[in-house]
Formats: C-alpha cells, sequence, structure tokens
C-alpha cells in the first residue's frame, strides 16, 4: 500500500523533497501563455444534411494538424450529467484516506487503483506528481455500476454510470467527424480502432500546493490511446505545449477538452498530432477532472492508414499490435522521448 494520501488531509500539506523536480524539470510559470489558445469548436452547427456545416469538419481538422486538441460545446452531453460526475469525483477524493488506501497500487494491469504518478529523473530517483488519480476500466453500457468497488460509493458508481454511455457516444461522433476531416468514410477511424477498444478512465485530484513552481500535478506526456475527452472544473491547470511553448488552456462552461493521442498521429501518418500536455497546481483552490481514453485492444493492429501515403506524405511509422506499443510504453528503462518515436520510419 501506498501512504501518499494528498486528499482530505486533517493538517496542512508541506512540501516535502520527494514532490520537488529537479530545477530543469519545473514548470516554469512566468513562461506559460494564454494569449493563445486551443480552438473552441461549437458541434451544434454539424448538421450531416447540410453541406454548410462542413465548416465544423473543417475546424476540427484544422485544429487536429495543429494543436492536437481542441475544446467542445453544445455537445450534446447533459449539463447535470457532467455536474455529477464532478460532484461524485469531488465526494470520491473526501472519503478519508484510510477508506482509499485499500485501491492504492503501483500494478497498471489492475483494472482499478489509486495511482499516484511519478516522474523518473536521472539517477533512477522518482519524483511523486502532485496529485491523486482514480483509474478504473468503463463500458457505455449498463452493468457498469456492479463493475466499480461498493467501496467508493454509490454517487460515484451511479453518476458514472450515466456519464459513461453518454461519452461513449460522444466518441464515436467525434471519431465520425475526425473522419471525415481526412477525407475518409465517416466510420473509417471507429472501424480501424476496432471491436472491444481499450476504455479507461482517470478521476484526478490535484490539492492546493504551497508552491507551484517546484512540482507538478502531472508530468508532461502524450496519451498513448487513440482520443481523450476531459472534463475539467472551473480551476485552471492542463497545458499544451505549442511550438514549444506552454499553452494554458481556459475553462470553459459545459466544455469538453479533446487531445489526439499517439494511435491517431500513427493512423493519420502523422496529419494529426499527439502532442505534449502536462497539468500544474496552484496555491489557493483544489482541482478535480476526469479523463476518458478510448483506444485500441491489444490485439489490434495499428499503422498508418494506407489511403493517406503518398509522393507528398511518404510513409512516417511502422505497423505494430497495439499490445507491443502499451508494451513499451510501460517498460521501466523509459525515459525522455515519447513512446510513437520509437516506431518512427527513418526518413529516406
Amino acid at each position: 500500500m501506498n501512504s501518499f494520501q494528498l486528499a482530505n488531509e486533517s493538517s496542512p500539506l508541506s512540501l516535502t523533497p520527494n514532490f520537488i523536480l529537479p530545477e530543469h524539470k519545473r514548470p516554469n510559470l512566468s513562461q506559460v501563455t494564454s494569449l493563445d489558445s486551443i480552438p473552441i469548436i461549437d458541434l451544434s452547427y454539424y448538421d450531416e444534411n447540410n453541406p454548410s456545416s462542413l465548416e465544423v469538419v473543417h475546424k476540427i481538422s484544422k485544429a487536429c494538424g495543429e494543436f492536437g486538441f481542441f475544446q467542445i460545446v453544445n455537445h450534446g452531453v447533459p449539463e447535470q450529467v457532467c455536474n455529477n460526475m464532478m460532484k461524485a469525483i469531488t465526494s470520491l477524493f473526501e472519503l478519508p484516506p484510510e477508506e482509499r488506501e485499500h485501491l492504492s497500487s503501483t500494478d497498471h494491469t489492475k483494472n482499478v487503483r489509486l495511482v499516484n504518478f511519478c516522474l523518473k529523473v536521472e539517477g533512477g530517483e522518482k519524483v511523486k506528481m502532485w496529485s491523486e488519480c482514480f483509474s478504473h476500466f468503463w463500458y457505455p453500457i449498463d452493468d457498469i455500476i456492479h463493475l466499480l468497488p461498493e467501496q467508493i460509493g454509490t454517487q460515484y458508481r451511479e453518476a458514472f454510470t450515466d456519464y459513461a454511455k453518454e461519452i461513449g457516444s460522444l466518441v464515436k461522433r467525434l471519431l465520425s467527424l475526425i473522419s471525415i476531416g481526412l477525407g475518409l468514410e465517416e466510420d473509417f477511424l471507429l472501424k480501424k480502432v476496432g471491436e472491444q477498444p481499450r476504455l479507461r478512465a482517470q478521476a484526478n485530484f490535484y490539492p492546493p500546493c504551497p508552491d507551484p513552481e517546484l512540482t507538478m500535478g502531472l508530468q508532461e506526456h502524450t496519451d498513448f490511446n487513440a482520443i481523450t475527452v476531459l472534463l475539467q472544473s472551473e480551476i485552471s491547470g492542463l497545458q499544451v505545449n505549442k511550438d514549444g511553448k506552454w499553452i494554458s488552456i481556459p475553462c470553459i462552461p459545459n466544455a469538453f477538452v479533446i487531445n489526439l493521442a499517439d494511435q491517431i498521429e500513427v493512423l493519420s501518418n502523422g496529419r494529426y498530432k499527439s502532442v505534449l500536455h502536462r497539468a500544474v497546481t496552484n496555491t489557493v483552490h483544489p482541482r478535480v477532472s476526469m479523463a476518458m481514453f478510448y483506444g485500441p485492444n491489444p490485439n489490434t493492429s495499428i499503422g498508418p492508414i494506407q489511403e493517406l501515403i503518398d509522393e507528398e506524405h511518404p510513409i512516417k511509422f511502422r505497423n505494430y499490435r497495439f499490445s507491443e506499443f502499451v508494451e513499451e510504453y510501460y517498460k521501466p528503462e523509459r525515459t525522455g522521448k515519447t513512446v510513437k518515436e520509437n516506431f518512427k520510419l527513418e526518413d529516406k
């Protein structure tokens, strides 16, 4: 069992040495810009029977190619479902530490676990991130409530059941729009990611931090699945790297942050981007978010889509089974570069 328990502590939290990053890994918050930001796209303007609504597809395609991120509003997921989910996450992390500790695990193969992520730095030392994350599977089906442990409470299980159904439908809609943007049939990416997709949920809690300049909520990374749908509270903390600069993503009421993950970059042969992002902390407010990850199952074969390879766009990645990609991601000795770089072909 881990003893990190950051949530619901009775005494003020202190920034102990095991949370302090080496100087070159610190967030340099003064260098973060909010002048530029990721696109905000209104999905209510899209109607497949109205040719003029293809402007929505164009905006998504442009965002996927330039940022790898965008926000969506008027997406059709009921506001109350989202509010209930966020309240349930807050209540989960308000449980006494002793009621959550039995879920703590560093074993990434566990279906349900509470985890405090670490960053491996030079010399093999691990620095803890200033966050707690509740990670578990999800299915857009009725019986998921019975697959989550009773100890987390009825509120979370019921809220998540409703939320998962809505996000399952939204992901299919998004993959359709992204496919059309690539000039493919609307169900192309859904079929390519495959049946029985790998579905993971991650509820994140970031308590107020005594010195946000010295630590991180989540380290910079790319997601290794296909697409991620993020619901965040009204407290900003998510940042995206664009052209070497960190951009703060504003919190917009009733919006989802959508980010493309590594498998979409590979499938699109690099036309769409999976980019580095991170979570930072603040001194005053706790922050919660819910990330829903949608990716291939381990046996799915992934590689650049043939229709997207030509003289102007030579093939950039080799083919592989998704299980190989996941295995590479979790290698204990992995440091530095993103996993997808290991699957790139050398430029001819």
